[in-house]
């Protein structure tokens, strides 16, 4: 388990600019030090942890340490081998929704960092599911990996 994050690593846990992040240890409200004979500043693990409790901010990527994955599909033998994978790989938490509407409610909830998305939902429209998951700026670093077992051309490029 990693101990000491610089400032880029603190602002990818904490989902804010590495500006912020810098803005705040100079301002002395999130405390480290800085690696002698450098200006690199440095952030402990558990003032970290401290000063996004103090903020409101989310701790489960800093507790867990994975990579939250969302696999959205309504064919169980296609989640259950992308699942194995990503839990095989070890580096990424994952969660499961069979169908749109549950697939919003955990993104809200969730905040994953990538979405596995079945393009063909039988409830709805995968390009649609992009299009909010795009329009919510507390999302703009999700990543999506759009899948189907059937696609035509056209809709590729849609995506």
């Amino acid at each position: 388990m990693k101990t000491v994050f610089t400032t880029g690593e603190a602002a990818k846990i904490c989902k804010v600019s590495q500006q912020t992040i810098i803005r705040c240890f100079d301002s002395g409200q999130l405390k480290g030090f800085r690696v002698p004979g450098s200006r690199f500043r440095r952030i402990p693990r558990d003032v970290l942890y401290k000063f996004m409790k103090e903020n409101g901010i989310p701790t489960d990527a800093l507790e867990s340490g994975k990579r939250k994955a969302l696999i959205v599909d309504d064919d169980v033998e296609l989640v259950e081998l992308i699942t194995d994978a990503l839990v095989a790989d070890g580096r990424f938490e994952v969660r499961i929704a069979n169908n749109g509407f549950d697939a919003g409610m955990m993104v809200k909830e969730y905040h994953p960092d990538i979405i596995v998305l079945d393009v063909m939902l039988p409830d709805i429209n995968g390009k649609e599911v992009c299009q909010r998951v795009r329009s919510d700026s507390a999302l703009d670093d999700v990543r999506i990996i759009c899948i189907s077992g059937m696609v035509e051309q056209d809709k590729i490029q849609e995506l």
